[in-house]
């Protein structure tokens, strides 16, 4: 017979005890590097760049200092998807990143353009709910924490300039003004948002994840765009004031605003895709209907005796 005493049954049983300990504290590490890989994170302000490195430091300071006053800093990450601006954008972002920024830029090397930009950063976002900014300062950062705030109830959110009291900046170019408020005509039979030009919006991944099959990253209204193919209809707006660029150079060209025109045709043939064909039909029934004005008109009865 084996014979066991009872400082053996103790060191066994406090093997056992380690081992279960050990294994807890493993699923605990586990968890915990889960809980960091993610970060907490539950937002994402995505921001499209090009040649914006004197933008970023003011800008990510305005920003986490308005999230800070919200209590919402420590779940939101910014995130910089950068088209190859080789201007120290990257370098900018690490010294940021080493204060304690939340902060994260992602370089793309082989595509270019806003919309595919922002659309990128959203399907790389640690967050379920997801804001676009411009990283020129137009934008003002102080606004993103209600934007965040109305998708704890919605799924679309605007930053709008033609909201009650709204304000844009007397600076501003007259002709900026101009183009802002034509291109929103436009684009009133598609959309019941006040200002989807303006570019600063948020929307939730779920209602994302609804329209990315239909979503075209070409153009640079992708408000609009995502506002159309998700087919977003609950939404809240938020008042901005419209800030003349902070630095860099305007991105609003002739050839933008062609693209936009030919961006709002494809829109509409997708919203109404029944109109081009009516607006044939019609034409077609107008020409008969001459022709057939013609054939009963009295010269052409004259000519028949």
């Amino acid at each position: 017979a084996i014979k066991i005493s009872r400082s053996h049954l103790i060191a066994f049983a406090l093997t056992c005890m380690a081992a279960v300990f050990a294994n807890t504290q493993v699923r605990a590490d586990s968890t915990a590097a889960t809980s960091r890989k993610k970060g907490g994170i539950t937002s994402t302000v995505v921001v499209p760049a090009y040649k914006e490195a004197p933008n970023i430091r003011p800008l990510t300071e305005r920003l986490f200092q308005a999230l800070a006053s919200h209590g919402l800093d420590s779940s939101t990450e910014l995130l910089i998807v950068d088209d190859n601006s080789r201007d120290g954008s990257v370098e900018e972002v690490e010294r940021l990143k080493e204060e304690g920024f939340p902060i994260r830029i992602l370089v793309r090397t082989n595509e270019r353009g806003l919309s595919s930009a922002v659309l990128y950063g959203f399907r790389e976002a640690a967050g379920e709910r997801l804001i676009c900014m411009d990283g020129d300062l137009q934008h003002p950062p102080e606004k993103v924490p209600l934007l965040l705030q109305a998708l704890g109830d919605k799924e679309y959110v605007l930053g709008t300039r033609y909201g009650e009291g709204f304000a844009v900046d007397p600076s501003w170019p007259w002709y900026r003004v101009v183009i802002s408020k034509g291109a929103r005509m436009l684009s009133l039979p598609l959309t019941t948002l006040s200002d989807p030009m303006s570019g600063f919006f948020g929307i939730t991944r779920s209602a994302l994840n609804r329209g990315l099959p239909s979503i075209s990253p070409v153009g640079f209204k992708i408000a609009l765009e995502l506002y159309v193919k998700c087919g977003c209809r609950d939404h809240a707006e938020v008042n901005i004031f419209f800030a003349k660029r902070g630095a860099g150079e305007s991105k609003l060209t002739g050839k933008v605003m062609v693209h936009y025109l030919v961006h709002l045709e494809a829109l509409y043939q997708h919203r109404f895709p029944w109109l081009l064909r009516s607006l044939l039909l019609a034409a077609l029934a107008l020409v008969l209907y001459l022709a057939a004005a013609l054939l009963r008109s009295p010269a052409n009865k004259l000519k028949g005796e």
